[in-house]
């Protein structure tokens, strides 16, 4: 089986202001490849460094999000080379931009990491989630054991890693790991586009800030979490975008962030 194959797809909309990663495989489902992880990695490196760019989206081609990893090619990789495995599929966490995925269908196993890896996830009613890695005689292995606990409880992760049935999209929402769920692709489509204009009309450097103390603070004590959100607060408060977010509410007006 091929470690090659497959392809995240790097477009840019909205005047170059939005990313828009397109998971490329659709003849397997979009398993994904172990090129293809690498090639996560590039596309974030480049995003990052694009200060143009201020949302990110993650889309599917085809009728699956993803079934997880290529498996098969996995055994053509030598040990000691899954050192590193999952720090470049979950490149969205690192990323100080914030990133939207739109999941339809299948999205198990590293697609499910893939996704929990992201800011904001969005699926269609039919979707199915899933860690099926312990049917392979395995465990996640690109965070899937550590966010699914943060996302759902220790009980329900440990129900469905030990498991590795899959739970709906229904359930997801309920318990927390889905931002919405919407009927059908046009749907997706359409609470994508909404949730982008939104953040679009914000300020980058809020949404950047916004994003690090969330996810820094999320794990630890929560004085902790409260300081470096006061500590964010104050650095705000120096902005450009501060000033011309105050002075649009007074005059009632739209403002107009610059990321300054």
């Amino acid at each position: 089986m091929a470690l090659t194959g497959g392809e995240f797809r790097l477009e840019r909309e909205h005047d170059g202001r939005v990313a828009v990663l397109t998971l490329s495989r659709p003849d397997r489902m979009n398993a994904i490849t172990w090129e293809m992880r690498g090639q996560m990695l590039e596309r974030f490196r480049e995003i990052d460094a694009d200060e143009q760019i201020r949302v990110v989206v993650i889309r599917q081609e085809g009728e699956q999000f993803s079934p997880g990893g290529d498996i098969p090619g996995f055994m053509e990789v030598e040990p000691h080379e899954f050192i590193d495995l999952g720090h470049n599929l979950t490149a969205p966490a690192r990323s100080p931009k914030p990133v939207i995925v739109a999941i339809d269908g299948y999205c198990f196993g590293a697609g499910l990491e893939l996704s929990m890896s992201c800011d904001i996830r969005v699926a269609t009613r039919r979707s199915q989630f899933g860690q099926p890695e312990i049917r392979l005689g395995m465990i996640p292995g690109s965070g899937g054991s550590q966010r699914l606990v943060r996302y759902i409880g220790r009980s329900r992760a440990k129900y469905y890693i030990m498991t590795g049935e899959r739970f709906s999209a229904e359930e997801a929402h309920a318990w927390g790991l889905l931002a919405s769920i919407v009927e059908d692709r046009e749907g997706l489509e359409a609470e994508v586009r909404r949730i982008v204009e939104t953040l679009l009309g914000h300020s980058p450097l809020a949404l950047r800030m916004a994003k690090e103390v969330i996810d820094a603070g999320a794990d630890g004590p929560l004085q902790t979490g409260i300081e470096l959100e006061r500590k964010a607060y104050s650095l705000l408060r120096a902005t450009h975008d501060f000033a011309e977010g105050v002075d649009a509410f007074v005059n009632k007006r739209k403002p107009e962030f610059t990321g300054s």
